[in-house]
């Protein structure tokens, strides 16, 4: 039986309208997520984390010994930490940890590598704030899936210890949109379109290589990092990018839970608010995170 919810949800997304202006698309995806608020347990606090703006959210049952760095979605053009306050709140509260939130510089603005510059910033924050590496964990949506792994390669790179493990919700991590369920899933995807993704990746790229592992990690060597949960919707045009992304990784000798999520669009966690499957996939997420950052 088909999930109400979903069916509900993916008719109010199909019906709203898109700017073909990335700076208004900024202002509406902020607004309408400003909307849901976050649970009146939620403790908000800006911060500057090596020179980038961030902010720690958590509940009273966080732990303080541990943390959840979060990178947004947005196929680095979009998104902002107004965007995804509500996701990062629940994201930790499940994780049992403070949550840090990135708000790394976006393109065209600040093209590759500067999210990848940023979130490497964020990480040595949490480690020079005396929090151990397996205690961390990385997590992410869409583009911020994709930079969870260039985050971890890059932190292989720079000869620092790995997280606990990385939290992949929808990555996209194919800048030339290759896949096949791109043109498959293209009517069930009210999200997620070749031509709005292959735009954003060309304000990203800025004329970098499409196949820079830490721009499109499926061609990273991913050897050594730390195990990683992927979670996707099966009505998603990425979710080639996704299982793709696991068969790169699993070849890698690294652990890998891929979760397909039937019915589920892309990054359904974000509508938690108004859908249940939202909030059982960020519990399931929560759960993987603490299995790895237990110590």
């Amino acid at each position: 039986m088909a999930d109400a919810e979903i069916v509900s949800l993916r008719a109010k997304l199909a019906s709203r309208p898109r700017s073909d202006d990335y700076r208004q698309r900024r202002r509406d995806f902020d607004a309408r997520s400003l909307e849901y608020g976050v649970a009146s347990d939620v403790t908000v606090e800006p911060v500057t984390a090596n020179g980038v703006r961030a902010e720690w959210t958590s509940t009273p049952q966080d732990g303080s010994d541990a943390a959840l760095l979060y990178l947004h979605g947005g196929g680095y053009v979009i998104g902002s930490l107004d965007s995804h306050r509500h996701l990062v709140a629940e994201v930790g509260r499940a994780a049992g940890c403070w949550a840090l939130a990135l708000d790394y510089r976006l393109a065209p603005e600040d093209p590759f590598p500067a999210a990848v510059e940023d979130a490497v910033a964020g990480y040595r924050y949490l480690l020079a704030r005396g929090l151990k590496s397996g205690r961390i964990a990385v997590a992410g949506d869409s583009a911020g899936g994709g930079l969870v792994v260039a985050a971890m390669v890059a932190i292989r790179e720079a000869g620092l210890p790995q997280p606990g493990c990385g939290w992949c919700i929808s990555p996209w991590v194919d800048m030339e949109m290759t896949g096949e369920t791109m043109t498959s899933k293209a009517a069930a995807d009210p999200m997620v379109q070749r031509d709005g993704v292959s735009e954003m990746a060309r304000l990203y790229l800025n004329g970098a290589d499409p196949r820079s592992p830490l721009a499109a990690p499926i061609y990273a060597d991913l050897a050594g990092l730390a195990p990683l949960l992927i979670q996707v919707g099966a009505a998603e045009t990425l979710l080639d990018d996704a299982i793709r992304l696991a068969k790169v990784a699993g070849a890698a000798d690294i652990g890998i839970d891929l979760q397909i999520w039937p019915e589920m669009v892309h990054v359904w966690h974000l509508f938690h608010p108004e859908l249940k499957a939202g909030l059982r996939a960020i519990e399931a997420g929560g759960a993987f995170v603490r299995a790895h950052t237990s110590g």
